[in-house]
């Protein structure tokens, strides 16, 4: 990583004042990345918001293209903010965000997840936080009135979202539910909190429940009624959104087909370790057998989070100084229950000062309390180190040559999670993953995020099914997950659901890798004999994150 400072130019001015932006546009943001300073306040996300934000937008990619980059790192700057500004414009003028409804990243989820992220340590921590209580009612009403005007144009989300946003925002609200749990279990360290602070937390607590019922009311009676039936959003809105997800063009038909290879090379390499564990299995009777194994076996939640720690601090402990550059300042990720149930795992990233470390979270669904350890061993690699979090954090270190956009909110879906997918093959060829079992494990990740992009692109482009008969739908895409992963019904469901929000994302993980190990071959293949794959990680991790055509402009000259 590069220590030396560098001295801020037009550019990089131009690029902080974009961060400030978006950090006043939405505290949320802020929260993420470290900035305290607005934590007690939330996104507009009414009408005008937008309005406002998009007006930023033009603002900002005025100013970026009057701009006069001054080396090679004002140059990816110009074009990964310039591509990711243009593309916001272009959303927006497709209305999209009129129709900003799913189960995993929309204003729902992003209002309650960022009470996950906030300090808890001191008083005044809870203080904002009692403040940003307050905010929610203000931060929904406005997203109805948006999903309002989104009816009144004729642009509406699926009725699937609706339905299974509405039961999210119905188990927020109940008595029990998050904010009057989180609420009630407020403590400054280990002080009881003032009571005129306390019953502001109760106080804001039951307004945010409320306004998550307010708005499961206005789902169930004042959208669904007319939402749309289709879960596919056509080949136009598609394109648009994998641009956003990889910061690549590529052709969709092309990568349909490549995914059911992939898949069917998956399945085939799966066999073969299948006949490894127990000669002469199947793939499911080699499962049925390791699910048997009480060895590996985690029971309850606490194993299951002692143990993802224990795994990542050993892979950091091995890795750093001999594999990778690993800096001391993320040589430490926390490894996290999630307060929710939904389902899924993930990472967040090191605030800017790492005064919030690097974190992985699991979303554990309510009734799932054993675990396989065969099956989450590469999930930690993919999470953490040599994943997200070396990718992540290494930007958020390399301050000197970086501005703050660069290091904490550039990038796509298809640069973080190819990466992450490519590091669990990385982590197979240092031998981390010997043990066929674990191999399997890596495969049945490998193997469900080859169906996910056949799935995506072929539900939401309407594609003939691979079996012939007839053409993509929801319940389809259930039962072709079903076949090709082996995850419980409450797993398979929520990702299903996921895909046919979120279209475009779930390709991304196997198209960024695909595209990821495309670009170290052609290096490979460009350098001969003097290739160093050290060097080419080092270097890629470098330029913080970024759009996949930037990774391969930057890369390959």
């Amino acid at each position: 990583m590069a220590s030396s400072e560098r001295t801020p130019t037009d550019v990089d001015l131009i690029a902080e004042g974009w961060v400030d932006t978006l950090v006043d546009l939405d505290p949320s943001i802020g929260t993420y990345i470290g900035r305290t300073s607005h934590d007690d306040r939330l996104a507009d996300y009414s009408p005008a918001g937008h309005e406002r934000r998009i007006a930023a937008v033009r603002d900002a990619a005025a100013a970026l293209r009057a701009a006069t980059p001054a080396d090679d790192v004002d140059r990816i700057t110009v074009a990964d903010l310039g591509s990711e500004l243009e593309l916001d414009l272009e959303r927006f003028d497709a209305g999209l965000h009129l129709r900003d409804l799913n189960v995993i990243a929309s204003p729902p989820q992003e209002i309650r997840d960022v009470f996950d992220l906030m300090p808890t340590a001191e008083v005044d921590d809870w203080s904002r936080i009692a403040a940003r209580l307050g905010a929610v009612p203000g931060a929904l009403d406005g997203y109805i009135e948006t999903l309002r005007e989104g009816v009144a144009a004729g642009t509406v989300p699926a009725i699937r979202q609706v339905r299974e946003v509405a039961a999210q925002a119905r188990r927020i609200a109940k008595v029990d539910g998050f904010f009057t749990t989180f609420a009630a279990n407020a403590k400054a360290g280990e002080s009881e909190l003032p009571g005129a602070l306390a019953r502001d937390l109760e106080s804001g607590a039951g307004a945010a429940s409320a306004a998550y019922g307010r708005l499961a009311e206005f789902l169930e009676s004042g959208l669904a009624p007319v939402a749309g039936d289709a879960d596919a959003v056509g080949r136009e809105v598609y394109a648009l959104e994998s641009r956003r997800f990889l910061g690549a063009v590529i052709d969709l038909d092309e990568t349909y087909e490549w995914g059911i290879e992939e898949l069917a090379r998956m399945v085939a390499e799966q066999e073969s370790i299948a006949n490894e564990i127990v000669p002469g299995a199947s793939v499911a009777e080699a499962i049925a057998f390791l699910d048997g194994d009480a060895k590996r076996k985690l029971h309850g939640t606490d194993a299951l989070q002692r143990w993802m720690q224990e795994t990542s601090d050993r892979a950091v402990a091995e890795l750093a100084g001999t594999q990778f550059d690993i800096p001391e300042e993320i040589r430490a990720l926390e490894c996290m229950i999630a307060p929710t149930q939904e389902g899924g795992i993930y990472y967040t990233g090191p605030s800017d000062d790492f005064s919030r470390p690097g974190r992985m979270w699991w979303s554990v669904p309510e009734g799932v309390t054993e675990f396989d350890t065969w099956r989450e061993l590469t999930t930690v690699y993919h999470e953490g180190v040599p994943g997200h979090h070396l990718q992540i954090g290494q930007a958020v270190v390399n301050r000197g040559q970086l501005n703050t956009w660069r290091r904490q909110l550039a990038g796509t879906s298809g640069h973080a999670e190819g990466w992450a997918l490519y590091a669990e093959r990385l982590m197979e060829g240092l031998g981390y993953l010997d043990d066929p079992a674990d191999r399997l494990g890596m495969l049945d990740g490998q193997r469900m995020r080859a169906a996910r992009v056949v799935l995506d692109i072929g539900v939401h482009l309407g594609k003939p099914r691979p079996d012939g008969v007839g053409v993509w739908t929801g319940e389809y895409a259930h039962e072709f997950l079903s076949k090709n992963v082996n995850m419980n019904e409450g797993f398979v469901r929520f990702e299903v659901n996921r895909y046919l929000g979120w279209p475009g994302q779930a390709p991304s993980y196997k198209v960024g890798q695909r595209i990821w190990e495309q670009l170290r071959d052609e290096v490979a293949r460009r350098e001969g004999a003097g290739f160093d794959i050290r060097d080419f990680h080092r270097n890629a991790l470098a330029l913080g994150g970024v759009g996949l055509d930037t990774l391969r402009s930057a890369l390959i000259a």
